[in-house]
């Protein structure tokens, strides 16, 4: 299989560029944006797409992002482990051990404080990882 820049299969690359494009409203550009600060934020995550939904995953499953009728989720999988200094968590709060973040329109991006917990979430995979 070909790799992306994003480390993941081209076909896949594409189905998220579609999902962005035919969102064609602000969904679509918060989508986009938060797509590059993923990725900004760990040079090695894979782009996969898992239940009709762009997925990142790097030594395990890391986050998802997804479009709702009046939101933009960000979803990470072991978001309960992580430490939220900013407090960027706002949704699936009583969760065993996701979190999400979601953002409506008009929302800001906390960038950096997005990428931190990216960081922690590759580090926390990568540190309860399989045993070789």
């Amino acid at each position: 299989m070909k790799k992306t820049p994003t480390g993941g299969d081209p076909n896949t690359a594409q189905l998220i560029t579609n999902m962005i494009a035919e969102l064609g409203d602000w969904r679509g550009k918060v989508l986009a944006r938060l797509r590059k600060v993923i990725l900004d934020a760990e040079p090695d995550l894979t782009e996969e797409w898992e239940w009709g939904t762009a997925v990142w995953t790097n030594d395990g499953l890391v986050c998802s992002a997804g479009a709702f009728k009046d939101h933009v989720k960000v979803n990470f999988f072991k978001g309960a482990s992580l430490k939220d200094p900013k407090r960027l968590f706002n949704a699936g709060l009583d969760a065993k051990s996701t979190r999400a973040i979601d953002f409506t329109e008009g929302d800001t991006i906390d960038e950096a404080a997005l990428k931190v917990l990216i960081r922690a979430a590759v580090a926390y995979n990568l540190a309860h990882g399989k045993k070789k």
